[in-house]
């Protein structure tokens, strides 16, 4: 019979992922984020518009609703502009950190071996800055699963050859 130890770990003298330099989104994924939101505000704009030029209650009330709804739009770009900011990514030999949040910071730290799949995806609008979202899945189910947008599309082709090098490498 084996001798079992369990011996403690002095955890101070463990690798720390806050010290690993992180690569931040490509600075055109933001046009991406602008564009898309401007989509969005565009055609929330125009039925807003539309109901006050056709439904009387709306009339009355439209410069009440407008405001806020301005100050909400620039709310919504204020946070998304931090969360762009933040979000960074970083691979290593045997691992792959992501990081992202607005008021609270997550950084998740994926083994290689716990990779199952990796997808490339490219939206219509980061399509035109050549763009891509590589989307790592895990054997942890779908809340460990990320997505790291606004990556080149030849990096983000690298990354996931490497990857799937990873995967083959642990099967």
């Amino acid at each position: 019979m084996e001798n079992f130890t369990n011996e403690t770990i002095d955890t101070s003298q463990l690798p720390r992922f806050e010290e690993v330099p992180m690569t931040p989104l490509h600075r055109s994924y933001w046009k991406v984020v602008l564009i898309t939101w401007a989509i969005v505000f565009v055609i929330g704009f125009t039925a807003f518009g539309l109901a006050v030029a056709f439904i009387e209650e709306f009339k009355d009330n439209a410069v009440r609703v407008a405001v806020p709804a301005i100050v909400g739009v620039a709310v919504i770009l204020l946070m998304s502009y931090v969360s762009f900011r933040k979000k960074a990514f970083a691979f290593r030999n045997h691992d792959v950190l992501y990081r992202h949040g607005i008021i609270a910071t997550t950084t998740i730290v994926i083994p290689y071996n716990r990779v199952q799949h990796v997808a490339l995806h490219e939206g219509f609008i980061s399509r035109i800055f050549k763009l891509a979202t590589i989307q790592i899945f895990t054997a942890g189910g779908s809340s460990s699963d990320i997505e790291i947008p606004g990556i080149e599309k030849e990096q983000a082709e690298n990354i996931k050859q490497l990857l799937m090098g990873k995967i083959q490498k642990e099967l």
